[in-house]
């Protein structure tokens, strides 16, 4: 099979295509043949090894595996004798638990892995796209998200945790404030956010008004410039761990303090199955969509990473593995 390798740390240069065997999965195990993929800002961080602690987990000097790509959208090609709850021929959408493999025309997971059945409705792109950022916005904010009536504010929320974030916020029934810039206002907008601030334009620390939780999807902003704009006991949430690993200790500090807070990306018992099936529910109530930008076939794997490191992304980047069939 054709896969995207990354046999060293660096720019996007060093993925490249070449022929590799194809996995054999075990008892437990389904053989998907991916038809899309993603790349996002994660993915570019184990390419880069950025933050450096990565390199505890991934190598030090060389990245142990070597196929990057966590999202996959699919058809089960072939299933493990122990496997009950699919079988060969089912479109599946989801993503790995180790967060590696979907740059490639096959990828092996467990039975018991954050994957469900695709929606109809959506095509393998559009379902390539759905559990990452909607993953990762729901291990920042289930626990304030689900006190319900609250004011939110979404930093960054045409990104793919942003788009994300601004449809799960509203369906847990908050108020939402999403800040984006000028070309993505109306997206948002559509996504249901109940008002959009244009960064460009506005400086949402400075208009007086003061928000329950401020969610920062991009990791651009800081506790400091935020901390006036949240209610006494608010909550600043984060997706990453800021300037000088300043976020694990403003999270130590200020859970201790009668004060705003700083929430970490960490939910303990976080179970990424739920959150898929979650997924699929709303989808097929109309009540999600992922968002995409655009979609590089795989043999264009490293012009897909160079887009994505533009930040300028809106929702998010494709990879077609199997280019959909026109009706």
């Amino acid at each position: 099979m054709r896969a995207a390798l990354c046999d060293r740390y660096g720019p996007p240069s060093v993925e490249h295509l070449v022929e590799v065997a194809t996995p054999v999965p075990g008892d437990h195990d389904l053989l998907i043949r991916i038809h899309a993929s993603t790349v996002n800002r994660t993915d570019c961080g184990l390419r880069r090894a950025h933050p450096f602690f990565f390199r505890a987990f991934t190598g030090l000097t060389r990245p142990r595996k070597k196929t990057l790509g966590s999202e996959f959208a699919g058809v089960v090609e072939t299933v493990g004798p122990s496997v009950v709850a699919f079988a060969p021929g089912d479109a599946v959408f989801g993503v790995t638990r180790d967060g590696h493999g979907t740059h490639a025309e096959f990828v092996c997971v467990g039975d018991d892995a954050p994957i469900a059945a695709k929606p109809d409705s959506l095509t393998f792109e559009e379902a390539a796209s759905v559990c990452m950022g909607a993953i990762q916005a729901l291990t920042c904010m289930r626990s304030v998200m689900s006190r319900g009536n609250q004011r939110i504010l979404i930093y960054g929320a045409s990104g793919s945790i942003g788009t994300a974030a601004v449809q799960l916020a509203a369906y847990y029934g908050a108020h939402v404030t999403a800040v984006c810039n000028t070309k993505n206002v109306e997206v948002v907008r559509s996504l249901g956010a109940d008002e959009v601030i244009d960064y460009t334009q506005d400086d949402f620390t400075r208009n007086g008004e003061t928000y329950d939780v401020i969610f920062d999807a991009v990791g651009k902003h800081s506790y400091r410039r935020c901390r006036r704009s949240l209610v006494p006991r608010g909550e600043y949430v984060v997706t990453d761990l800021g300037f000088m690993w300043q976020n694990p200790y403003l999270g130590i500090v200020t859970a201790v303090l009668p004060t705003r807070r700083v929430r970490l990306p960490f939910e303990r018992h976080a179970d990424t199955k739920r959150d898929v099936a979650l997924l699929k529910e709303l989808i097929e109530a109309g009540r999600y969509r992922a968002v995409i930008d655009r979609a590089y076939p795989l043999e264009q794997v490293v012009e897909a990473n160079e887009y994505v490191e533009t930040e300028q992304k809106t929702g998010n980047v494709v990879l077609t593995v199997i280019p959909e069939r026109a009706p």
